[in-house]
């Protein structure tokens, strides 16, 4: 099974391209695929290739699906005479196919089969053109248009699905927001032309150094937001450091002109005391982001019990001090 990913150009430039036409051969050769209609991975389309397909929260399976209601091995695809065929593999909540509950029937076109407790998917047949709109659809619903990046409505729902399998698991989830330093300078001085270019090539830049595991989305401005899951408090400090790093070495050049650009960083775990909801979680991530920019900027800071740290390792830094208007 395919996920569909998509390029992240790394520069501004407009080039022209012949158009990706698909001939009367490929349009008629249909694909079995999965698009998920509702639940944390909402807009993707799963292509099946393979003879037996297993899906799950299971870290071994398939397709993995994040919902509290989803078994490690909740259900399987299996391709039988030409047919696909939905197996539940004794699930604790069931798998529906359009409202029904079932153990083994066949997919049809359109058929809806429901797993978990907000997971919806829908089955049918994609030739090249429906591959290639749906995929359109889905990038212009869930991505930011000029980083590429997730955007904060897609950050927002899968913060919240994330964030109570932790819970419910006990498994680690780590937060990391990152805001580029001084950005107001950048498109006071070099335009906006230039501002936008840093945060693009920002954007590749940090997705290129991610796993699939990690969720890159445009928070708001300059502000970014790395959803890790599985990933506890040191790992994700050392990821936030080799991000850094790999800012402040990049050349950003806007035209002949050099851009010196770095990065503040702030990460939080989950779970942890006091987070009782993901909003909790998000508001520790940000408090050790604004830590990282009143300590001087381009630095880490981390969200320890009693208060930022910097580095995950140095003295605190408290929550208080300047007001975060204007403080880039």
């Amino acid at each position: 099974m395919t996920r569909d990913r998509v390029a992240n150009p790394l520069d501004d430039t407009t080039r022209m391209a012949p158009a990706q036409e698909a001939g009367p051969a490929d349009a008629q050769v249909a694909a079995a695929c999965l698009v998920v209609l509702s639940g944390s991975n909402v807009g993707e389309m799963y292509r099946i290739e393979k003879d037996q397909v297993v899906i799950g929260r299971g870290d071994k399976v398939d397709l993995r699906l994040v919902d509290d209601g989803i078994s490690r091995e909740h259900v399987r695809l299996s391709r039988e005479e030409g047919r696909i065929v939905l197996e539940d593999l004794g699930s604790t909540n069931g798998t529906y196919c359009n409202g029904e509950r079932i153990e083994r029937q066949p997919l049809a076109e359109g058929d809806k089969i429901l797993i978990g407790s907000t997971t919806i998917l829908k089955f049918s047949y994609q030739d090249r053109l429906d591959e290639m709109f749906q995929r359109q659809m889905s990038e212009s619903a869930l991505r930011d248009g000029l980083t590429r990046a997730f955007n904060k409505r897609y950050f927002t729902d899968r913060i919240e699905s994330e964030f109570q399998y932790a819970i419910r698991h006990r498994t680690p989830l780590s937060l990391i927001f990152l805001d580029i330093d001084h950005f107001k300078k950048i498109n006071d001085q070099h335009g906006h032309q230039a501002g936008d270019l840093v945060l693009a090539q920002l954007s590749t830049l940090v997705m290129s150094m991610l796993g699939e595991e990690e969720t890159f989305a445009r928070y708001g401005g300059e502000e970014f937001a790395i959803i890790a899951r599985g990933v506890d408090l040191p790992a994700a400090t050392e990821l936030s450091e080799r991000l850094r790093a790999a800012v402040e070495g990049h050349p950003f050049k806007f035209g002949s002109t050099s851009l010196p650009v770095t990065i503040s960083v702030g990460v939080a775990r989950a779970p942890g005391p006091g987070m009782a909801a993901s909003g909790d979680l998000v508001a520790r991530a940000d408090e050790a982001m604004y830590a990282a920019k009143r300590s001087g900027r381009n630095r880490v800071c981390s969200a320890q019990v009693g208060g930022p740290t910097e580095g995950g390792a140095l003295g605190e830094e408290t929550p208080q001090g300047k007001d975060r208007q204007g403080e880039g």
